[in-house]
């Protein structure tokens, strides 16, 4: 005998079929999701909706705040390539700072994640002129990551008692008008410097870890990142005076939930409530980013849909910095202290990340002097029609 569906079940599964039809996904004879393409604008097309939902939850702190904030934000004529000189502040609490960060994740064409248990955000400003060039933030890496795992020679254990030095770049790059003239190179550099490390032993090496209790001794010695869209362009041939800065090492194997939206997601939760399943109610700091994952999994399979709805087929392309001249080895056990004969200041980077790519890139592309700042309201979409007038930009 058939079961019966209940009026919530059929309302998840209703909204789910409609709203990835409106993505674009097709499915194969097994059901399997069928992204639209592999383009950027493709990728884009994917987010849209996601975005779109961000924005409108964000557009009342967006009007507060470009009054407060916009003077942070540079008018392309304000920038002077030669001088740029990039200098890295720590976000920590509440205030103007975290303000800022936010609204500038906002300008982003793919949504970005809070991140996970352990978290640096950084404000990356322009000593010369005092604004704001771009934004950096490391969390907590996804356990399972293949390429990753693969190309250090990781054990279960092995990863289990040496991911702790392992962070990962989920925000990172510039701002307009720094991102017209490959500002987003030199922010990317910046992850592998001599601050980043020392501020990130002063606040996790002596740190017991959330789910393990245990002090490991933290050292940070390898950050991965995640292509948003595709293969990209910022971080292929990022190398400095022949010191490689991020290297591409795979993509991943396109799973995820950035399709599932927050509506469906609250739908889900509901039902997982209803009927008895407290996993739900399980989520706490430490958790990870896999409780998400599991909620959805978990509420599909409950309903008897095919829980591979979970593998959305877009593979991200995958990048590590090496901190750590010795990264590889060091995670591997074949090592036991990291080094760091070559690890730059922030200062230093930036000189060169500056002569190199952002001095040729303006003579050569000059438009960014016609980039005003109000025009930062423009990235955001849709939504800035109606932040236009109540803003009186």
């Amino acid at each position: 005998m058939a079961r019966t569906v209940s009026l919530l079940e059929f309302r998840i599964l209703s909204e789910l079929h409609s709203h990835l039809q409106k993505l674009g996904f097709s499915t194969d004879k097994n059901g399997n999701l069928i992204p639209p393409g592999q383009s950027k604008e493709a990728l884009r097309g994917l987010h849209y909706a996601q975005r779109e939902e961000v924005l409108k939850k964000q557009s009342d702190f967006v009007a507060r705040a470009w009054v407060r904030l916009s003077k942070y934000f540079a008018d392309g004529r304000k920038v002077e390539p030669e001088k740029i000189s990039p200098s890295l502040e720590l976000v920590e609490g509440e205030g103007w700072r975290r303000d800022l960060f936010k609204l500038a994740t906002l300008s982003w064409s793919v949504p970005v994640s809070n991140g996970y248990g352990r978290r640096m955000r950084f404000l990356v400003w322009d000593e010369h002129n005092g604004k704001l060039m771009g934004i950096i933030a490391l969390g907590d890496p996804v356990f399972n990551l293949k390429a990753r795992d693969n190309l250090i020679g990781w054990t279960a254990q092995d990863r289990k008692e040496r991911l702790v030095n392992v962070m990962d770049a989920y925000v990172l790059g510039a701002v307009p008008p720094y991102s017209y003239i490959l500002g987003g190179k030199l922010v990317a550099c910046l992850v592998r410097t001599r601050e980043v490390v020392e501020i990130f032993s002063r606040r996790y090496s002596e740190r017991s870890g959330i789910i393990s209790k245990q002090n490991k001794n933290a050292q940070l010695v390898l950050v991965t990142t995640t292509s948003a869209l595709g293969r990209s362009s910022i971080y292929n041939r990022l190398k400095l005076n022949n010191q490689v800065y991020f290297e591409p090492i795979g993509y991943t194997e396109g799973w995820g939930h950035f399709h599932i939206p927050d509506s469906i997601f609250d739908l889900m939760c509901k039902y997982l409530e209803s009927t008895g399943d407290d996993y739900v109610k399980s989520y706490s700091f430490g958790k990870g980013p896999n409780w998400r994952f599991r909620v959805i999994r978990r509420c599909i399979e409950k309903i008897g849909f095919n829980s591979d709805i979970l593998k959305h087929g877009v593979k991200r392309q995958i990048f590590a910095c090496r901190v750590a001249d010795n990264a590889y080895d060091f995670l591997s056990g074949k090592y036991s202290s990291p080094r760091y004969d070559t690890l730059l200041s922030t200062t230093e980077v930036g000189e060169l990340a500056r002569d190199r790519w952002l001095v040729p890139r303006s003579k050569r592309k000059p438009e960014y002097l016609m980039w005003n700042r109000e025009q930062f309201l423009s990235l955001l979409g849709a939504e800035y029609q109606s932040l236009k007038g109540a803003l009186g930009v």
